[in-house]
Order: C-alpha cells, then sequence, then structure tokens
C-alpha cells in the first residue's frame, strides 16, 4: 500500500447523504481523510470517478464552478448513491521536520 507523503492541503470527507446501500459500508455522518494516495475506504468506482477532482483539489487548484475550500462530489452508483462533502485545511507543520 502506498504512504500518503503528506503534501498539499489536508482534505477531509464527510458522507452527507446515502441513497441506498453503500457496498463499502460509509453511512451517514462518516468522516475520514482521502487524498491522492489514500482512497479513504472508497470502493474501486468511486476513487476512480473522484481522483481527477480530487488531485485538482488536493493541490489547491479549483474549477470555475468551486466556491471556497469545499466541494460536494457523488459516486457514479445512481442506485446507491454516495454523496461526499470534501473539505481542504491546510496541513499542521511536522514538529518531527525540525
Amino acid at each position: 500500500m502506498a504512504t500518503d507523503p503528506g503534501i498539499g492541503y489536508r482534505v477531509v470527507a464527510t458522507v452527507t447523504d446515502v441513497k441506498g446501500e453503500c457496498g463499502a459500508g460509509h453511512r451517514t455522518g462518516d468522516t475520514f481523510e482521502i487524498s491522492c494516495h489514500n482512497p479513504g475506504g472508497l470502493c474501486g468506482f468511486f476513487y476512480h470517478d473522484l481522483f481527477p477532482a480530487l488531485s485538482t483539489f488536493q493541490f489547491g487548484g479549483r474549477l470555475p464552478w468551486w466556491e471556497g475550500d469545499a466541494i460536494e462530489v457523488s459516486c457514479p452508483d445512481s442506485a446507491n448513491r454516495v454523496t461526499l462533502r470534501l473539505e481542504r485545511a491546510a496541513r499542521s507543520p511536522d514538529p518531527a521536520a525540525g
């Protein structure tokens, strides 16, 4: 498994809605970190669909319809749709880095 090198913004995902049943077991209210190196427990379908937006978001980019440091994304399974709110924040300095 890849190790997250801690680059870019810290991104926290919050499950805001689940229609049907998530195959990965996510439930409304779940919160977890996600990054280009850490799929955060998402299934491959959602992570694959999300990755282009996630990489843009994690490294400080934005798309014209995004506002601020939070975006909403949904999985591609329309019968069991999971909606996430992604929020980015600066990473805390690593005290070990000196």
